[in-house]
């Protein structure tokens, strides 16, 4: 009896505390209270740095998330009393082991869930936003479960050459799972500008850019860093301090394109990447959460607006990410993949060349003469 009167005490005191820890995740705290050390980047002003922040410059800065909702909102969220009961607290998932290493012009695409994904072609494995992480959270008793586990165990992994982490959010962001891959992998580290700092105070080095910049891989191989439509936060003084970003691999055969966390903007990310030229055999483009209690955020795409930057970017083909492995939305677990079908008959879009995977499933994507 005293045992368990001790716990719901410790739980009374210890969930707020840490869900008050986590708003800034929400930016309902102060932005400009930061301290130096977690000021993680110091450069020139641009369109979108003010010298201290990151921004969108289209405007439209933090609409989404608990930005919108409010204080009372996020911290019911937080505790899991968010009011959105229609998830099941798990899935079934049906666990893969990748090849080794796949050669050539064959490129395979395995979706491991939410936007960690893994991308093999030319003998070079490419790891997206890994996180294998059980909470979007920096703690582990609060915060979004995740419901349906990685489809790829982190052990079952192949050497992994590059990692792109498109942002400082804990549902992209895993620093556990990078440290293991680090000290077996070392592989090449890519994220936006600030997010070097933060990986360093961890022990990781990454080679950080700024939209449009690129880093060699090996020749015929380049990771640029793109534009996208969001926000950061690794805590609750850290907000903006770091850049969010998207990717466009150059490979032979083709490119490789994620969209990072991003919403939709205006569309001007999707149109600055169309205007390259450079044939896209792959997007890898977010279709979820829609909203996180009654408003649509602006900071994440539905199925309707990916597919509308489906349409600009004109890749050969396309894998939905960043759905039903978080509770972030009020939508139903299913619901995404159901609404990006709807679209894409919508707009006379072929099923098949853009698709929704359980986790653990893999694609051989056709090669863009095919």
């Amino acid at each position: 009896m005293m045992a368990a009167a001790y716990c719901r005490s410790a739980k009374a005191i210890l969930v707020p505390i840490a869900t008050l820890s986590i708003l800034g995740l929400s930016g309902c705290l102060d932005r400009n209270r930061t301290p130096a050390s977690r000021v993680y980047y110091h450069g020139p002003k641009s369109d979108h740095f003010d010298g201290a922040h990151f921004f969108n410059p289209e405007g439209e800065q933090g609409s989404g998330g608990g930005k919108r909702d409010g204080v009372g909102t996020f911290l019911r969220i937080a505790e899991g009393r968010g009011g959105h009961h229609t998830w099941p607290s798990s899935v079934p998932v049906v666990q893969t082991v990748p090849p080794l290493r796949v050669e050539g012009g064959r490129m395979l695409v395995t979706w491991i869930g939410h936007a960690t994904t893994l991308v093999q072609t030319q003998g070079v494995n490419i790891l997206i936003d890994p996180v294998w992480a059980w909470r979007d959270s920096p703690l582990p008793f609060v915060g979004p479960k995740r419901v349906r586990e990685p489809g790829v165990k982190l052990t079952d992994l192949p050497p992994i050459d590059i990692v792109l982490i498109s942002h400082n959010h804990y549902d992209h962001l895993d620093i556990g799972a990078l440290k293991e891959i680090e000290r077996r992998d070392h592989p090449l580290i890519v994220t936006g500008l600030g997010n070097d700092t933060l990986l360093a105070e961890h022990g990781l080095k990454a080679t950080a850019g700024d939209w449009g910049q690129s880093i060699p891989y090996r020749p015929g191989i380049a990771i640029e860093i793109t534009r996208a439509h969001h926000w950061s936060a690794h805590w609750y003084d850290d907000i903006d301090r770091a850049l969010w970003c998207g990717f466009r691999v150059e490979l032979p055969g083709g490119d490789v394109y994620f969209a990072g966390d991003s919403g939709d903007g205006k569309m001007a990310w999707a149109s600055e990447v169309a205007r390259e030229g450079r044939p896209i055999r792959l997007a890898l483009l977010p279709i979820a959460p829609y909203k996180l209690t009654s408003p649509q955020t602006g900071n994440h795409m539905d199925p309707d607006q990916a597919v509308d930057a489906f349409r600009i970017l004109r890749p050969a083909h396309a894998l939905a990410v960043h759905w039903g492995t978080f509770e972030l939305g009020a939508e139903a677990i299913g619901d995404a993949p159901v609404r990006l079908g709807e679209a894409l008959r919508r707009n006379g879009i072929a099923a098949d060349r853009f698709r929704a995977m359980d986790a653990g499933q893999s694609w051989d994507i056709p090669g863009m003469e095919e």
